[in-house]
């Protein structure tokens, strides 16, 4: 297996901390594995400018990669801003199952602002009929909404 693949191999084991049913090359966060000056660098987006949890995936990439007798440098590039177009089929599938809407393949929503409701289909029943709690969920990255249907609260991950 070439070096690289098998570092993308190693990347897909490297968990979000926030949602850990979604790894980070699924999730579009591992951007490129480059080998600069004879080093290994593993070049990242956060899903948004000040993500708290992207000093853990930097931590964790380094861990399992030096665990594997890799030794990478992580570097973080903002730009083109990381965007929920990004997320493959298999995370949408993932964040569904784990009772998370995933966002639509769609521009950033910005509904919200022109006070438009979004529908978003509860994960759980498939019911359109759900309603906007909050617009900030567990994390800033999801939306807090409930399923008018079967009663249950669920997060949206929000198209950024």
């Amino acid at each position: 297996m070439h070096k690289n693949q098998h570092i993308w191999t190693l990347l897909r084991s490297v968990l979000d901390p926030e949602v850990p049913v979604l790894n980070v090359v699924d999730m579009g966060v591992v951007r490129d594995v480059l080998e600069k000056n004879g080093k290994t660098v593993v070049v990242i987006t956060p899903t948004y400018s000040g993500c708290p949890a992207m000093d853990v995936i930097s931590h964790n990439i380094k861990k399992v990669l030096h665990k594997n007798q890799i030794e990478a440098e992580v570097e973080t590039v903002l730009s083109p801003p990381w965007t929920t177009d990004w997320l493959t089929d298999d995370a949408r599938l993932k964040l569904k199952e784990y009772g998370i809407a995933p966002p639509k393949k769609t521009s950033p929503d910005k509904s919200s602002l022109l006070t438009a409701d979004k529908v978003i289909p509860c994960p759980k029943c498939e019911s359109e009929n759900t309603t906007m709690v909050s617009a900030f969920g567990s994390t800033a990255c999801k939306a807090h909404y409930k399923c008018k249907d079967c009663l249950e609260p669920f997060d949206y991950f929000k198209c950024i």
